[in-house]
């Protein structure tokens, strides 16, 4: 089976457009002809958007579903996720791997669209992906529509006509932007363990679950909110085909967030402590709470981290 992650969004992506009034979005044309679709600036937007957008990110190869978390007193909505193509629905399209900077806009490209440039090349190498479609579709993490030269830009790194480019806006403060980024918990938790040296063409199966962070109108305290669902209360579970059970077990050890020494606090109150320069905290922290993997080849399973309800009503303020 050839997958393509463009092909595969593209028909999420037009089925939203064609219930666009019921799930709150907005679709216009830009002057060059690529399709934005707003789920959170100036349209409404919610929580069946964020579902749709998260199933696009993973490039039609991964499926999401709302319902609601419960523990310990921490009560709030979640997504849950799952996919059986991990690699490539969540390395290989999900992933934030493209920052798109030109002129005076930036926003951090994921999706599908990165898959025919291959953005990280690294990333796509370790999976051995490309994407070769006539159509991309990009998300943009934005609170502003991107400008004409922005869209043409993308469209000539996708080698695609500008009117068979698709950008999806989702800012952090928005609902819909919310609901997918706790939607991203699988895949932090596939990139955790690549990061860590684990071959990410072993993981077979992959699912999770997360929180989905309430509201804040600032886009900082909105973006800390939305790191803690995951890093304080996402869980994840993957299916690997390992030969060696010791492997996982090393790797687990450093996996979940609560190996990193930047853990134990809110995240908005790690970020402005290192004055909000990314660079400057541990990457091991943007990992799940919770990690648990089944060796299919062995039967065996193994578990590190856990869910931390007393941070993430901290950080919300509960």
């Amino acid at each position: 089976m050839v997958i393509s992650v463009n092909l595969g969004a593209l028909k999420i992506v037009n089925e939203m457009i064609e219930r666009k009034e019921e799930l709150a979005i907005g679709v216009v044309k830009a002057g060059n002809g690529a399709t934005i679709i707003d789920a959170g600036i100036k349209a409404k937007g919610g929580f069946l958007a964020g579902k749709y957008v998260t199933e696009v990110c993973m490039g039609g190869y991964g499926e999401a579903s709302l319902s609601y978390f419960d523990h310990s007193g921490l009560s709030l909505p979640k997504i849950s996720v799952s996919t059986d193509h991990p690699a490539i629905a969540l390395l290989g399209s999900q992933f934030a791997g493209w920052r798109i900077s030109v002129g005076k806009y930036f926003a951090m490209g994921s999706g599908p669209a990165r898959a025919i440039p291959m953005k990280p090349k690294d990333l796509y190498a370790k999976i051995g992906y490309q994407d070769s479609a006539d159509v991309a579709v990009i998300i943009l993490e934005t609170s502003e529509e991107p400008p004409v030269d922005a869209l043409d830009y993308i469209a000539k790194e996708c080698r695609v006509s500008p009117d068979r480019l698709y950008a999806i806006l989702t800012p952090t403060s928005s609902v819909a932007g919310s609901a997918q980024i706790s939607g991203r918990i699988v895949e932090t938790g596939l990139h955790r363990l690549t990061e860590l040296g684990f071959n990410p063409l072993k993981v077979l199966y992959g699912c999770g679950q997360a929180p989905i962070a309430p509201c804040h109108p600032k886009a900082t305290k909105a973006m800390g909110r939305t790191n803690d669902m995951l890093m304080y209360g996402g869980e994840t579970f993957f299916i690997v085909d390992s030969e060696d059970d010791q492997e996982i077990v090393k790797l687990l050890e450093k996996a979940p967030s609560s190996s990193s020494s930047a853990y134990g606090a809110p995240f908005y109150d790690i970020f402005k402590a290192a004055n909000f320069d990314f660079y400057k905290i541990d990457p091991g922290l943007f990992a799940p709470a919770s990690i648990n993997v089944n060796n299919m080849r062995t039967g065996n399973s193994f578990s590190a981290g856990k869910i931390n309800p007393e941070i993430v009503k901290k950080s919300i303020g509960l």
